[in-house]
């Protein structure tokens, strides 16, 4: 169908579309004014987005996160908080309510869930794009009831973010009591068995012990480098002392008792040999002074052999020093040893002490933080503007549903037009007449319009050939 029979269709059947608009405006006119006038109050409430408990100063990321205003929307929307506001209002307690509860649904289920159901019918939870704020819009038959179940909601919201901060952290201050006395436990046990230890092992400051110790232990090492020395020069002077180098032994040639004895027996030598010459053998003189040669050198055999024997003893007992020194060296580095050991187990029952210190107060410091949180009333939403009555409905709106009206009327009029037209289709035009014929068309009369109008109601026709 071409834009032309459009039109013919239309100003043939122009009463059925007239008809069809006047019938959908009439209805809806009459609906609207019929129907009972709703109204809807709007409260406001901001969200607070500094990302931080006011109380513990604590970071709360979940309110960074993308999805965290439409949270807020389905909470505000969500059986609990309707509940919250069935019992500020009481309405679970009127008895016209429970009387349509009990026509609804024959006295079956829940008065509050079903009183829920139907608040949240008409309540419409709004998030701003741009900002933090929630619009909470109900809707009533009464201008004063919408306002203030709208702003129950809000109050109810309130202590429901309140709620859902607090709980969590009331329920984790509970566990941390338990764990903190636990954890009180294990810490005075480490305790008692680093005091237990200390008093065991006599320990009062292992450190300067330690100190002292080593400072033996390097003392025993000094001695012990120069008693192996003093013993070195000992045996070395006992093997000079002994055997047949007796007179090569320094010890022996510095002995002054030694050295007046070979001093003595060199002069009693020179005057063996004068007396030799003026005696005979058996003269008493020089039978006298050969005894006194003979006594000299007994004695200095026997000095020289005693100074032997002073020798070796003096390497016997560097010897038994060096023994000494050196069984005195290991019992000192057996000492130290176990104080290093005394040390590692006295620093590990410290660090036992100090681990459980430190997890005692991590606990207690989350245990307070909960603690301040669970007893915290303070809410992260603030009611920014209370909901008020409104002065006019928001339904039913007159002048919209009948520019709706006209608009729906319109087109199912021309819809029934083209429908009734495709029923009986009539030649209407040159195309119809083409279309119909299937065959050319020779020739169109028109109306003319010539003389005075009302000559033009006439019916003339002019005859105007078109070859095919």
């Amino acid at each position: 169908m071409s834009f032309s029979q459009f039109l013919f269709v239309l100003r043939i059947r122009y009463k059925l579309i007239a008809i069809t608009l006047f019938v959908i405006l009439a209805a809806t006119i009459a609906i609207s004014l019929l129907i009972s006038k709703t109204y809807e109050a709007t409260a406001t409430v901001l969200v607070n987005y500094k990302g931080a408990d006011p109380v513990t100063g604590m970071a709360v990321p979940s309110q960074l996160m993308p999805g965290f205003m439409s949270t807020q929307v389905d909470i505000i929307s969500s059986k609990s908080v309707a509940k919250k506001v069935i019992e500020s209002l009481g309405l679970a307690e009127n008895e016209n309510v429970r009387q349509s509860f009990v026509e609804a649904t024959e006295g079956e289920g829940d008065i509050k869930d079903w009183l829920a159901e139907l608040l949240l019918r008409n309540l419409n939870a709004i998030p701003a794009k741009q900002s933090s704020l929630i619009d909470i819009n109900f809707k009533g038959v009464s201008p004063q009831f919408a306002a203030v179940v709208a702003n129950a909601f809000a109050e109810a919201y309130l202590q429901t973010t309140v709620q859902l901060k607090v709980e969590p952290s009331r329920k984790a201050a509970q566990y941390l009591d338990d764990q903190i006395k636990m954890f009180r436990r294990e810490l005075e046990s480490a305790q008692e068995k680093l005091s237990a230890y200390q008093q065991e092992k006599g320990i009062v400051s292992i450190d300067n012990r330690l100190d002292v110790e080593t400072a033996r232990l390097n003392e025993l090492s000094s001695q012990l480098v120069i008693a192996q020395a003093q013993t070195m020069e000992a045996q070395s002077r006992e093997r000079g002392a002994s055997g047949t180098g007796l007179q090569d032994s320094p010890d022996i040639a510095s002995n002054p008792i030694i050295q007046s004895l070979k001093s003595e027996i060199a002069r009693a030598e020179g005057k063996f040999a004068d007396i030799s010459q003026k005696y005979e053998k058996n003269h008493p003189v020089y039978q006298g002074s050969k005894a006194e040669i003979d006594n000299l050198k007994a004695e200095l055999v026997r000095q020289t052999k005693s100074v032997s024997s002073n020798v070796a003893s003096n390497s016997r007992i560097l010897k038994q020093r060096e023994r000494d020194i050196r069984a005195a060296l290991t019992t000192q580095k057996t000492r130290i040893l176990e104080i290093n050991r005394e040390r590692d187990q006295l620093a590990m029952l410290s660090r036992a002490v100090d681990n459980a210190q430190q997890v005692y107060n991590t606990a207690l410091e989350r245990y307070t933080a909960n603690s301040l949180e669970a007893q915290s009333n303070m809410s992260d939403v603030v009611l920014l503007n209370p909901a008020t009555p409104p002065l006019k409905p928001s339904s039913p709106k007159l002048l919209l549903n009948i520019l709706i009206a006209i608009f729906v009327g319109g087109f199912l009029g021309i819809a029934f037009a083209l429908v009734a037209e495709q029923i009986n289709r009539r030649v209407r035009s040159l195309d119809d007449l083409t279309y119909s014929a299937r065959a050319p068309v020779l020739g169109e009369l028109k109306r003319m319009h010539t003389g005075p109008k009302f000559l033009s109601l006439l019916p003339k026709a002019n005859l105007i050939t078109k070859n095919r």
